[in-house]
């Protein structure tokens, strides 16, 4: 997803979208997965879920106390510059991801660029 979404990154500023990431990853390994694959925009910590909880994308099958306690379902969401959620594209399950092309396609069209 986060490779994906680096390949796309022009196209999302185009239309003056930045892009980030954001994973529940220890700050080690999101550095080192940053280096990596030498992503050029910002990939950050969810820390104890947060921000997968106030969006609504907290994967519900897995508990406290699951070795997958606080995974979100996959997915992206488009945040105004003041923080409000515009639109989200968010998958059942933990394989799926979102169709890039629909996410483009439909960020566009909220953003007037039709």
């Amino acid at each position: 997803q986060f490779v994906k979404l680096s390949d796309l990154q022009d196209e999302f500023q185009a239309i003056g979208v930045n892009v980030g990431g954001m994973t529940y990853d220890q700050a080690e390994t999101i550095q080192q997965f940053h280096t990596e694959w030498q992503l050029t925009y910002p990939l950050l910590q969810d820390v104890d879920g947060k921000h997968v909880d106030a969006w609504g994308i907290r994967n519900e099958a897995y508990g406290p106390g699951t070795f997958a306690d606080g995974i979100p379902h996959p997915g992206v969401v488009l945040l105004s510059p003041e923080g409000e959620i515009l639109a989200k594209w968010a998958e059942a399950g933990y394989r799926s991801r979102a169709d890039w092309k629909t996410v483009f396609s439909e960020v566009r069209t909220l953003l007037g660029g039709g």
